[in-house]
């Protein structure tokens, strides 16, 4: 059926002539009938060149459908009106342009030709003869000219129905690719977070490592080696954490086993000790009774940390931070705070990427983040985490942390 259609299309005057040839072979056929007990009438020629405009008319119809059904109509009244039959073989012009007409128009427009026509091609074969064949010659036309209107509306739906499967389809494919990019576009901005927390803080304190080994060079050579030795172990933490996170682009089959799992504040006591020894001493305090987070608040909440210390690191007046974790019922309050260099504070007032991630990283879980921007000599980091991945935090977070 498919092939045919394509046929069709591709061919349309050709497949117009071999439907015109066929009506007019069975319009000729169906002048020569007459019904029982009845006698052909005379003007038979008149009734075969009636059909041959009827059949003609459909040569090319397809783009004046309406016109069509107009001629095959009067030529259909016409024939009743000389007395021969209407039967399908007749009446076959017209059923092709009503189907036509149905399966390209909209129901309003066929039904009101389809009803008109049928009237007066069921009142032309009835005519003024009430007799016992009235209903036999009312009921058959009426019953093939409405078979044509039901065949090509339902065409028309099917295609209808067709061109909105293949529009909903393309419209999920546009929208799979669309989600397709926001995915890649969300997976590359956490890749960039992950970047740089690992190098911005490792970085830093290698730094400040490095900085520190070449003021006690000569004062001090024995805590000199010591630092150096710590240097060489921030470089490798550094470059072995790169590995683990290109890794994860590059494959994620049985070798991502080997992966180290994600940090969390388990190993805020090595975090500590790294910034320790970049000559940065962190105060730590805790209040409440501290317990296992989720996965992901719990690699956020080390991450935040890890940023805060960094930039501690890198422009705190003095050596010391102060780092507190509150644990309430509902959620995590962490707060960082360090006194800030004078020359230091424009530079730390505006939000670099460093607090852009934090903040990210904050908000990706339902919590908050607050950094101090009042010019005070402290600077101070406060952050708002839910104990469980639904429980957003309200956004009335106090740069003090209070929960």
């Amino acid at each position: 059926m498919v092939g045919l259609e394509e046929y069709a299309q591709r061919y349309p005057r050709l497949t117009d002539a071999v439907i015109v040839l066929a009506l007019l072979g069975g319009a000729v056929i169906g002048a020569n009938l007459v019904g029982p007990g009845e006698s052909r009438p005379q003007d038979v020629w008149v009734a075969n060149v009636v059909t041959g405009i009827a059949c003609l008319a459909l040569f090319g119809a397809r783009k004046r459908l309406r016109s069509a059904v107009v001629v095959t109509a009067v030529c259909a009244v016409v024939t009743g009106s000389l007395g021969f039959v209407l039967s399908p073989l007749l009446l076959a012009p017209l059923m092709v342009a009503l189907y036509w007409l149905a399966a390209a128009s909209d129901s309003r427009t066929t039904w009101a030709y389809g009803g008109v026509t049928t009237v007066l091609v069921v009142g032309t074969a009835v005519g003024g003869d009430l007799d016992a064949m009235v209903a036999l010659r009312a009921f058959g036309p009426a019953l093939w000219l409405l078979l044509p209107l039901a065949m090509g509306s339902g065409t028309r739906l099917r295609h209808a129905w067709l061109e909105a499967v293949q529009a909903r389809a393309e419209h999920a494919e546009r929208t799979r690719e669309e989600e397709a990019r926001l995915r890649v576009t969300e997976e590359r901005m956490r890749i960039a977070r992950d970047l740089h927390d690992v190098v911005a803080h490792h970085m830093a304190v290698a730094n400040a490592q490095a900085g520190t080994a070449a003021h006690l060079l000569e004062s001090d050579p024995k805590l000199t080696k010591k630092i150096l030795t710590d240097l060489q172990a921030t470089t490798s933490t550094v470059m072995l954490e790169l590995r683990d996170t290109v890794g994860v682009l590059r494959h994620s089959g049985p070798d991502a086993d080997s992966l180290e799992p994600a940090p969390g504040l388990a190993q805020l006591p090595d975090l500590l000790e790294v910034c320790r020894s970049a000559g940065l001493t962190v105060n730590l305090a805790t209040d409440g009774e501290p317990r296992d987070l989720p996965p992901g608040i719990d690699l956020t909440a080390y991450r935040i940390i890890q940023e805060a210390l960094t930039n501690a690191t890198k422009y705190s007046a003095s050596a010391t931070a102060a780092l507190r974790l509150r644990y309430s019922s509902t959620r995590l309050t962490i707060t960082v705070t360090n006194d800030t260099r004078t020359d230091e504070q424009p530079r730390r007032g505006s939000a670099g990427y460093g607090i852009i991630g934090m903040r990210e990283r904050a908000h990706a879980v339902g919590g908050d983040l607050r950094v101090s921007d009042s010019g005070a000599a402290d600077f101070e980091v406060v952050t708002a985490l839910p104990l469980h991945p639904h429980a957003p935090v309200p956004r009335s977070l106090t740069p003090q942390g209070t929960p």
